[in-house]
């Protein structure tokens, strides 16, 4: 795509190569309903709306001459294995008012312009339509996030992860829900792709952050939560030498199998039934979950200089306030009495966050030990407790 500089993109960022992987995985799709359904995915919807997006990505340039001065500073990414913990922490620090994010909605039309025109119409429909719009828009979000309320809440005005914003790009990790061919589309290894196709990709990112400050006010910080983002650390502290994280650590014998269900949810609700390679893609994200524990770690302890901060889950729904005051010492930033008084709030209502589902792990493959033997050291440094048929089995080994 053209460029204007090498800090300003005019076009949106489209990633030809997946877009033509994932035609090919879409032509062996053996039900014709489903291949219908990605052919005008992929050939109708997604290429239309990438156009609509690079035309007004150029219409920004030309109408908000001060984007080209919009800085991003000291941004915080909150990372994590899914199902750790990332959400509730991005709600809880999202209560200063000093922080910018991106709602469900701002990550499909990330122009800044396309911003303003939803903001202007939504101002029309509250003045003069009596709210019409909003009552057809919640009914639809009823239909489209409720099947998976339960296990995630989506909406479009909740905060959601800044990776949906690559999904019209055909790059971001949310295919894997469409298309559960994982072992061979790879969203998750950034770091290990080639240096330009890396900083083209967060080139774009840059620019969608400047874009919401743009809007939501250039003095603020933008704040992010996006378990995918694990295993791109180092091409984020590439585009934002400044930025700050937070790592949420739970217990993967939750975090784990919670994610598979999703998974399997979202793949069944698309049609996606062949076994083999529901298999094949289940085993690719339990080696991409060992990944997302331990890379992070990894990474920051190559950048000693990087602020950043651990969470263990326990302590979040259990003492909130304690847990984000811990988050701001580490990071360097001070309570506002606004955050305060919210965090109070909150921790009134701790301890109300544990989800109450459990799931097999012989569901997807796993032998109850296969997660202490590759996470043993994190087992050690959080004191996690094992299953009760694995505890018993180590409480034998020890006696």
């Amino acid at each position: 795509m053209a460029t204007m500089n090498k800090e300003n993109d005019v076009l949106f960022y489209f990633d030809f190569t997946m877009w033509l992987k994932m035609l090919r995985m879409a032509s062996k799709e053996a039900s014709r309903k489903q291949r219908y359904k990605l052919y005008k995915l992929l050939l109708v919807r997604v290429p239309l709306r990438a156009s609509v997006h690079s035309l007004f990505f150029m219409l920004d340039m030309l109408l908000f001459p001060k984007l080209w001065f919009t800085k991003v500073r000291e941004p915080v990414f909150i990372i994590g294995h899914a199902r750790s913990g990332t959400t509730l922490a991005h709600r809880l620090m999202s209560g200063d008012e000093r922080f910018s994010t991106f709602k469900y909605y701002e990550l499909l039309l990330p122009s800044l312009l396309q911003k303003k025109l939803v903001r202007l119409g939504a101002w029309l429909d509250s003045h003069l339509l009596r709210g019409y719009l909003e009552g057809r828009l919640k009914a639809w979000e009823a239909r489209k996030f409720g099947p998976t309320q339960h296990i995630h809440k989506m909406g479009l005005n909740i905060p959601e992860e800044d990776d949906l914003m690559y999904f019209n790009s055909c790059a971001s990790g949310f295919w894997a829900t469409k298309l559960p061919y994982m072992d061979s589309l790879d969203f998750f290894h950034i770091d290990q792709r080639p240096a330009r196709s890396r900083r083209r990709l967060m080139r774009f990112y840059r620019n969608c952050v400047k874009r919401q400050l743009y809007i939501n006010g250039n003095n603020k910080i933008h704040l992010s939560k996006n378990p995918t983002y694990c295993g791109r650390v180092e091409s984020l502290l590439e585009a934002f030498p400044d930025a700050r994280f937070v790592v949420l650590y739970r217990n993967p014998y939750e975090t784990i199998p919670s994610l598979l269900k999703l998974l399997h949810v979202g793949w069944k609700l698309q049609g996606n039934l062949a076994s083999e390679r529901i298999q094949r893609s289940t085993r690719e994200m339990i080696n991409l979950s060992y990944e997302s524990y331990l890379y992070p770690l990894q990474v920051l302890k190559r950048h000693p200089q990087t602020p950043s901060a651990i969470i263990d889950y326990r302590e979040l729904i259990s003492a909130p306030r304690q847990a984000i005051e811990k988050v701001y010492a580490d990071l360097g930033l001070t309570l506002t009495p606004q955050l305060s008084t919210f965090l109070d709030r909150e921790a009134s209502r701790s301890g109300k966050h544990e989800t109450s589902h459990s799931y097999s792990l012989a569901e997807f493959g796993l032998a109850d030990d296969e997660i202490h033997q590759q996470l043993e050291p994190l087992f050690s440094t959080f004191d996690w407790e094992l299953p009760n048929t694995l505890q018993k089995e180590t409480d034998h080994d020890h006696a």
